[in-house]
């Protein structure tokens, strides 16, 4: 048997191996190494070939038990193959990082439907107790009713049964008196207003799961709460600012000696109907909610007065109603353009101006009101188009045949009671100022306008209000800023932001508006009218107040108070 005379080891011959080369630091192939591996000891070995291996192969020399298989360098594979295991080692890996990804989203699926489940069984839970506990306040009222019915008619009042204890977990306005209380003969005064009662019994906080679109709607009535106080906040904050004093003093020098656009009658033909249909004023109304009732369809080609009452502490009926189009006021009174009619000292806060004009609002002051039902600037832009200096004709005057304005459609909103009558607005009562009120029926008489009685039938459930008593120092001082600006400050408390018992926000109480039936002066008059014609036409208008009140009161003020506190009442 052949033998390698670099290795000192016996050898198969040459054809049962292939022929690969050998390895630089042995001179032995893989595959000879592969065939019979070399040993150690020095008994295969000769003297003579011992040099050569240590020269050749000092490594080896130093740990003779290594075998030549594992001191020969394995060939690496192909370009393409490495290619191809990467690839194979990445897919998997994407693999396994897909698939923990679709676990971790499966998870979190699994724990938002539960967290849904959870968050929709508890406001079921809500709502059938707070449908529950309307019911029974509803009931309980009713049994008032006739037992304050059955005493002033002389019979025998029956026993009243004893109501559920109250939690002190039910939202919005307290109840007015208790039955309990009632057989036992307390006054309903002797009830702890809902202020004290949450001061003693703790303020009762929001839930942190509450549905998203309720959130929404909370923050839409936060915005027009404050709107007022922003648009001052944001003036101040501007004013502080050196850099912008070359724009707001001329600025305020504008809205406080020349700006006149809330009463030339503009308003209508300046707003803008993207502010109008915003989808805030949907989420506003949605809060209460609030909706339009028509009783009567009114004529396009009239032009009309929208008497609203109550007046409520903000008037929030008004303006989802009167001012949006949140309620679909176009959809019900087709061809009619409204216009809602404020303060004047609200148009003298500079930025809130430009958002009231934007939104539709304009004046209330007379002058306003004439110019919007006689189309006054529709008349003078059209006047301006039609004089031009190609056309000697109309250089002093317009000829009559052209550009002629429709008498009818225009409509203006009067909240009737005003500042006053903020001030009887208590849960459960519909107390009005209406006797005093005689500027918008002469106006009707004088324009040959129609007088549409509007009831919101909840406007005054929105707000609990502390009444001073007359002659204190508190009510002094409401009728004194009443004289003075033309506005008052209620006392009023209601819910919060994150609470149920303390702060300004109104409580989400259903908020009704009907429109009634327009009455239309029996005699037009060119100038102004008597006395006794306003009187007729007063006693008229009441009359229909009245009626409106009796046809719906059962429908949309189930909840009012028992006993003649809880009808319809003209103080003033």
């Amino acid at each position: 048997m052949p033998t390698s005379k670099a290795a000192g080891v016996n050898l198969p011959p040459d054809e049962s191996c292939p022929a690969t080369p050998p390895n630089r630091n042995t001179g032995v192939s893989y595959a000879q190494a592969a065939v019979q591996p070399p040993t150690s000891t020095a008994r295969h070995t000769t003297p003579s070939a011992e040099p050569a291996i240590k020269a050749q192969s000092p490594r080896m020399s130093s740990s003779p038990s290594q075998s030549y298989a594992s001191a020969v360098e394995k060939p690496q594979p192909p370009p393409e193959e490495r290619r191809h295991r990467s690839s194979r080692a990445e897919r998997k890996t994407s693999t396994d990082s897909e698939a923990l990804q679709e676990q971790d989203k499966a998870e979190r699926r699994k724990k938002r439907r539960e967290r849904e489940e959870r968050e929709r069984t508890e406001w079921e839970r809500y709502e059938t107790e707070k449908h529950r506990r309307r019911e029974e306040r509803r009931a309980r009222n009713e049994r008032e009713r006739e037992r304050h019915a059955s005493d002033v008619s002389g019979a025998s009042s029956p026993a009243v049964p004893s109501s559920p204890q109250v939690s002190k977990k039910e939202l919005h306005k307290p109840t007015k008196i208790r039955e309990d209380s009632a057989s036992e003969g307390k006054h309903e005064g002797d009830e702890k207003p809902a202020l004290v009662s949450a001061v003693q019994n703790g303020i009762r906080c929001a839930p942190l799961n509450v549905p998203l679109p309720r959130r929404l709607q909370t923050a839409a009535v936060l915005w027009h709460t404050l709107s007022m106080s922003i648009c001052f906040s944001i003036f101040w904050f501007a004013l502080a600012i050196p850099f912008t004093w070359p724009v707001l003093v001329p600025y305020l020098i504008y809205i406080f000696f020349f700006a006149n656009s809330h009463a030339d009658g503009s308003s209508p033909y300046r707003r803008s109907e993207f502010m109008r249909n915003l989808t805030l004023w949907r989420l506003y109304t949605e809060y209460f909610p609030m909706r339009l009732h028509r009783t009567a369809e009114l004529d396009p080609n009239k032009n009309y007065i929208f008497a609203y009452h109550p007046h409520g502490i903000i008037g929030h009926g008004a303006w989802g109603n009167f001012v949006t189009e949140a309620t679909g006021f176009k959809h019900l009174f087709p061809g009619i353009t409204n216009t809602l009619l404020t303060l004047d000292a609200n148009f003298q806060i500079p930025f809130n101006r430009e958002y009231l004009l934007a939104m539709g609002l304009a004046s209330v002051s007379k002058k306003s009101c004439e110019a919007l039902l006689r189309g006054e600037y529709l008349k003078k832009q059209l006047l301006q188009k039609q004089r031009n200096i190609t056309q000697p004709t109309t250089w002093f005057g317009r000829r009559r045949h052209q550009h002629v304005v429709p008498e009818g459609g225009r409509a203006i909103t009067i909240v009737v009671g005003g500042a006053r009558e903020s001030l009887e607005a208590q849960p459960g009562t519909m107390r009005l100022v209406v006797r005093k009120r005689k500027g918008f029926l002469k106006l009707a008489i004088r324009e040959r306008a129609g007088v549409v009685p509007v009831l919101s039938f909840g406007e005054n459930d929105l707000y609990e209000q502390v009444v001073p008593g007359e002659g204190s120092w508190a009510h002094r001082m409401q009728m004194a800023v009443k004289k003075a600006f033309g506005f008052t400050i209620p006392l009023i408390h209601a819910r919060g932001v994150f609470n149920y018992d303390v702060g300004l926000m109104p409580y989400r109480h259903e908020v009704n508006t009907v429109v009634g039936a327009p009455i239309f002066p029996l005699k037009p008059c060119a100038g102004e009218p008597t006395d006794e014609e306003v009187a007729e036409f007063q006693k008229r208008y009441i009359e229909e107040l009245m009626k409106l009140w009796d046809e719906w009161k059962d429908v949309f003020a189930k909840d009012r108070r028992p006993g003649p506190e809880g009808e319809l009442q003209i103080i003033e």
